[in-house]
């Protein structure tokens, strides 16, 4: 298991490292200079190179480069250009607002795709599975960008039942949190329909059913928990891009998380900070994959995670 466990770590270093080489060079290359953002194009030339040189703007961009995986090589992600703070302190102040929405997304999700899927592949080919299959149609088909809004429209401004944005209590946490989770719910959904399709043909369920055990308990102790390998997969996977894709509804919902912080650096090209929110995300995606190998070991103790690669 540990050195298992080491493998991936290993592995994960040269993703970072890439990451954080083509995020660097990405953003000094869009067109735009964080000086003028900063002092405004009418400012004098000199206090333009004042500040370029302070920032170390002025240097190529190959020593930029090497100075920049130097500091990151001692876990300094640099000062953001805009606020003057750390940049690993705003980031860590972002992320528990980030980590609240994603964890209650996945509840949500959760909350809706395991009962769904259960009752779908117990009831196959009846109108409670031909409705579920059209529920995964038509949430997988709800772009953030469009549901969350629609959400705003109904809720906030018609019905007045939620506020509209921002964050502080659990009402403004609902609409972000449904708008994430929807589609993950349907994705779930149909993994969790698949995978019960597939355990509850199998010999030790007919076994149990024989031994006079109640459908519930057959469906939910012997069946659900044969069939949770391939959801674990699936919702690890789909908690990393929660972390990372919460982007846009964050922006919707201005919700104070790392989502809505990279989008105000790209916006002001805080360099720094563009580059820290985007290593911190990527880390956060290699470490939720990572305990999701684990987690095999823990569900299936068929799987020789030490021997494996």
């Amino acid at each position: 298991m540990s050195s298992y466990i080491l493998k991936r770590i290993l592995y994960a270093i040269p993703t970072v490292i890439g990451v954080a080489t083509l995020v660097f060079f990405i953003i000094h290359l869009i067109p735009g200079d964080p000086v003028d953002i900063m002092l405004g194009e009418g400012a004098r030339a000199g206090d333009r190179e004042k500040l370029r040189h302070e920032l170390g703007l002025d240097q190529p961009v190959g020593k930029q480069f090497m100075a920049y995986m130097g500091s990151l090589a001692k876990a300094d992600l640099g000062k953001s250009l805009h606020t003057k703070k750390p940049v690993t302190m705003e980031i860590w102040a972002r992320f528990p607002a980030t980590l609240k929405l994603t964890l209650a997304a996945i509840l949500i999700a959760m909350l809706i795709a395991i009962p769904v899927g259960v009752l779908s592949a117990a009831k196959q080919h009846s109108w409670v599975d031909q409705g579920s299959l059209l529920f995964s149609l038509f949430a997988v088909s709800m772009p953030n960008f469009w549901l969350g809004p629609l959400l705003i429209l109904l809720f906030s401004i018609q019905l007045g039942w939620l506020p509209v944005s921002g964050s502080g209590s659990l009402a403004h946490l609902v609409l972000p949190a449904v708008t994430l989770g929807a589609s993950l719910s349907a994705i779930l959904t149909r993994m969790t329909r698949a995978s019960m399709l597939e355990v509850l043909g199998e010999d030790y369920l007919r076994t149990a059913k024989a031994k006079g055990l109640s459908r519930i308990k057959i469906l939910m102790k012997h069946g659900l928990m044969n069939a949770l390998l391939p959801i674990v997969t699936i919702g690890g996977i789909q908690f990393g891009v929660l972390l990372s894709g919460s982007i846009i509804t964050e922006t919707i919902f201005s919700w104070p998380g790392i989502g809505r912080l990279t989008i105000q650096a790209i916006q002001t090209r805080d360099y720094p900070m563009v580059q820290g929110c985007i290593l911190f995300i990527s880390l956060c995606y290699v470490l939720v994959n990572l305990a999701t190998d684990i987690l095999y070991s823990v569900l299936d103790p068929r799987i020789r995670v030490g021997k494996g690669g």
